[in-house]
């Protein structure tokens, strides 16, 4: 029996500070999205709204509920806000999620570990746990987590979502009018990893393990070629996504911080018509529209 896929990306999570969500809603909608309302996390410590692609990934616009203080100190409800996987990062594009196949029998977690045993190295995928969120109208979505480890991997190596209730209930891409936008966006083109020069061939080797294939590599920049559930219908010629990893190009980066130094950089976004601006800020991310 064929494995299943471990390169096809489902979503990128952009974090704004606690309470923002409706913020952010507007700036996006600003940007030329159609937003759509998401709900709150199981955990009850973060909500979102989604921007639904053509190519079937989306942006998940998230942000927790509240702000750590809220919480009384020594309380449980404080030790889990305190120790949430992204309560420490600084806001914009803080992760990202491959799509995962909701199997506790056929692991992701076990298929990419695999490919890292037989070279030799240590596994670095941590064994699947459950998640979910309740959506506005009531209905509760299910799903499994596949993270990579140790926790400075977060944001770095993407992490999987595999759903056991249908993915269509977490990602509304039906009527198709909530994939049509303003902008005329359409799909995902790229994301653009940059990291410090000295973990570069380690991360790529890591990515390589995850998406089961080497990079094209052409001076320091590696890049491998990604799926996406509808990738062959949004472009002429169905252009594919990208995964970029390069070095950071900047000398006023500080190296030692991690949070600034290795993360998602920018992402790419087809588009349908030429825009105005081919940069434009989030305001705590950048965007790079690609006219397809």
């Amino acid at each position: 029996m064929a494995l299943p896929s471990t390169k096809c990306l489902d979503h990128i999570v952009h974090l704004t500070p606690p309470g923002s969500v409706q913020e952010t809603t507007t700036q996006f909608e600003n940007l030329g999205f159609r937003v759509l309302p998401g709900g709150q996390h199981a955990d009850g410590l973060t909500e979102n709204a989604l921007v639904v692609l053509q190519d079937d990934v989306y942006l998940e616009l998230i942000s927790f509920v509240h702000y750590p203080e809220n919480y009384p100190p020594g309380t449980p409800e404080r030790e889990k806000r305190d120790n949430h996987k992204w309560a420490k990062m600084a806001p914009g594009w803080i992760d990202f999620a491959f799509l995962g196949n909701g199997s506790e029998t056929t692991r992701i977690s076990d298929i990419i570990n695999n490919r890292t045993r037989a070279d030799g190295r240590e596994p670095f995928y941590k064994s699947e746990v459950s998640g979910g969120r309740l959506r506005p109208d009531g209905v509760e979505l299910k799903w499994l987590i596949t993270d990579p480890e140790p926790l400075d991997s977060k944001g770095v190596l993407p992490f999987f979502c595999g759903d056991v209730t249908p993915r269509e209930l977490r990602v509304p891409s039906k009527p198709p009018t909530n994939a049509e936008h303003p902008s005329s966006a359409l799909g995902i083109a790229f994301v653009r990893v940059r990291c410090t020069p000295n973990v570069l061939d380690d991360l790529s080797r890591k990515f390589s393990d995850v998406i089961g294939s080497s990079p094209h590599i052409s001076g320091k920049t590696h890049e491998w070629e990604l799926e996406t559930l509808h990738q062959y219908t949004i472009t002429p010629g169905g252009r594919k996504c990208h995964l970029i990893l390069e070095p950071h190009h900047d000398e006023a980066i500080d190296m030692s911080d991690t949070a600034t130094a290795i993360g998602i950089y920018e992402l790419g976004i087809f588009v349908q018509k030429e825009q105005p601006n081919p940069t434009v800020k989030t305001p705590y991310g950048k965007l790079v529209w690609v006219k397809a």
